[in-house]
């Protein structure tokens, strides 16, 4: 498994799909990480304070949008 180190610049956009997935297009630098001995490899994303906000107020929105669609005994 190869491991990164994800670094967001910049959000750009969100959308959901009707299939339950939210997608992202971001600005971002991306970097090989070696992985650290005795602990399970995986990626690393990191942000600003103000691209997590960013980040929080878009999930709000694009789970609203699937509320939405839910049927309202679904609710």
């Amino acid at each position: 498994m190869k491991t990164h180190q994800i670094e967001i610049q910049k959000f750009k956009a969100a959308s959901n799909s009707s299939h339950g997935t939210v997608s992202f297009k971001v600005d971002a630098l991306v970097t090989g990480r070696q992985p650290v001995e005795g602990i399970e490899p995986s990626s690393l994303v990191t942000m600003s304070e103000a691209n997590a906000r960013v980040l929080m107020a878009l999930l709000k929105t694009q789970l609203a949008e699937f509320d939405g669609r839910k049927a309202r005994s679904q609710r």
